[in-house]
């Protein structure tokens, strides 16, 4: 006995079974009754025992008939849910989405989008790589990247969501007055917190550098929160995101947001997954909900 079968004999089998006979199953496979009762024979003598029996009012399944016609049905049911995954319909995105994102933007403002997001999607599931380096998507490093940059790449494709701003900040219990009220250049006369040379390439890393007395800077911070927690603290004034200053209290903006700070705060991925069930979900939702935040994202409220 050869039992090896090709989905075409499941498809005439459960013809046979849905029809009752070979000329209604000849009719729905578009192909003459001969040939039908030649595969029929062919199939029956390929595994060694009979799939129907032959009575009057019709072929009736054996038990192997049967069987083999409710496997076939179930094939047919699984390509038919291939399908309409492929396209995208009827069947909710799942799997897993890593995702390359800055500590600052993690903390102070993605997490609960992230958190909203799985709620909507509980199927997918968020491997979140925190880290000023820049991940490779061309190399499939991360699937994802939300992150602040003027030059994003030709190589990928997304959003441009809003302009991160920045602007010099201080402690609000020293009374500072901010520059448009008094005279700016007084702020370049106090003692100031940089971002270390790790950080250097950042615009606002750059900005203190090239206007800053290398004496007025009290301390460098090779992160972004530890500099605002700096700031905080009173070591002195400072760049900081507007996103995190403007949510703290203890902090008084000295200067209106400063475009030699800015840069372009995007969500990207690479071409070749941006139709990936899972990826266009996560992106589509977290690109939506970050637009809500522009305001305070662009130090507009």
């Amino acid at each position: 006995m050869n039992s090896n079968l090709a989905w075409d004999d499941f498809r005439l089998i459960k013809a046979i079974a849905d029809h009752d006979g070979l000329t209604g199953a000849a009719n729905a496979l578009g192909v003459n009754h001969s040939t039908v009762f030649r595969r029929l024979g062919q199939i029956e003598e390929q595994l060694g025992l009979p799939l129907f029996e032959r009575r009057k009012t019709g072929y009736v399944a054996t038990v192997a008939g049967t069987e083999m016609a409710a496997l076939a049905n179930r094939m047919d049911e699984d390509v038919t849910a291939f399908g309409l995954r492929l396209a995208g319909r009827d069947v909710a995105p799942s799997g897993e989405v890593r995702v390359t994102t800055t500590d600052t933007l993690y903390l102070n403002v993605l997490l609960p989008i992230f958190a909203a997001f799985r709620l909507a999607h509980p199927l997918i599931r968020l491997d979140i790589v925190v880290g000023n380096q820049t991940l490779n998507l061309s190399k499939r490093d991360a699937d994802v990247a939300i992150r602040a940059n003027d030059s994003p790449g030709e190589t990928l494709v997304g959003r441009r969501l809003a302009t991160l701003n920045w602007a010099i900040y201080g402690r609000a219990e020293d009374g500072l007055t901010p520059a448009e009220e008094a005279d700016p250049k007084a702020l370049f006369q106090r003692d100031w917190v940089a971002l270390g040379d790790q950080l250097g390439y950042v615009k606002a890393a750059r900005y203190v550098r090239e206007r800053v007395a290398p004496e007025r800077i009290a301390l460098r911070s090779s992160a972004v929160l530890g500099m605002t927690e700096a700031v905080e603290q009173g070591l002195g004034i400072g760049p900081l995101p507007c996103f995190i200053a403007d949510q703290r209290p203890g902090l008084v903006r000295l200067m209106p947001p400063d475009p030699e700070f800015s840069t372009g705060l995007w969500i990207l991925t690479h071409p070749d997954i941006r139709h990936a069930p899972r990826v266009r979900a996560f992106m589509d939702f977290c690109g939506n909900e970050l637009a809500k935040k522009r305001g305070l994202i662009e130090g507009m409220g």
